[in-house]
């Protein structure tokens, strides 16, 4: 079978350097709307079926691995859905330098990399330096979602969240589940079902700004 040409959406794809100062999503968008941020498409499942579910939501993604950009781009802009935006780019620097307070209403980390090797830890992007900078950007009663495979990971985001939760920055919830999830799914991303298959448990935490 031959591979899917990749097509090119400049209205859905956005340019890192493009952008000076705090990125103001009422005009990149054209409207005035609630924003649900997600750190890490894939492929765009996700963000595909929640976009569609719910078409009065504005939803600003942010991917590094570069043929998962495009391919998420090309998949979003076949759909032509309209209320979905992606960047390409390093999401903890852009988040402190262009994300502005109190500006997201939830976001999403779904199977983001578990950096496995200890000394690569650090760059986990679930951390108390970027929860601080996820709360300072979470609207009142924002929301955090979160999913991974990875038990050792899931563990540093569960210290992680305790810490915010003794501090009275967060509450724990409920796990909201995704539009797109199928039975017998909890995201229904593309990762989860290969991890499904493979005998892969998926583990999940949700925070509430307070």
């Amino acid at each position: 079978m031959a591979k899917r040409a990749i097509k090119e959406y400049p209205n859905i794809s956005l340019r890192p350097d493009n952008i000076k100062g705090t990125l103001n999503f009422d005009d990149l968008f054209g409207r005035s709307a609630p924003v649900e941020m997600e750190i890490g498409s894939g492929k765009g499942t996700f963000l595909l079926e929640e976009a569609k579910t719910f078409p009065e939501k504005n939803f600003f993604c942010i991917e590094w691995a570069n043929k998962y950009y495009k391919y998420a781009v090309d998949r979003i802009g076949r759909w032509r859905v309209l209320n979905v935006r992606l960047m390409r780019t390093d999401a903890a620097t852009f988040i402190a330098q262009h994300i502005a307070d109190e500006s997201i209403q939830t976001f999403h980390l779904y199977f983001p990399d578990p950096w496995p090797k200890k000394k690569h830890n650090k760059r986990r992007f679930f951390c108390d330096e970027n929860l601080v900078q996820l709360l300072r950007i979470l609207k009142p009663n924002g929301i955090i979602n979160i999913a991974t495979d990875h038990a050792d990971y899931f563990e540093q985001m569960t210290e992680v969240a305790g810490r915010a939760i003794e501090q009275g920055l967060v509450r724990k919830i409920d796990f909201i589940r995704p539009a797109g999830a199928r039975d017998g799914e909890i995201v229904g991303t593309n990762y989860e079902r290969k991890y499904m298959k493979e005998g892969r448990k998926t583990y999940t935490l949700a925070l509430q700004k307070l």
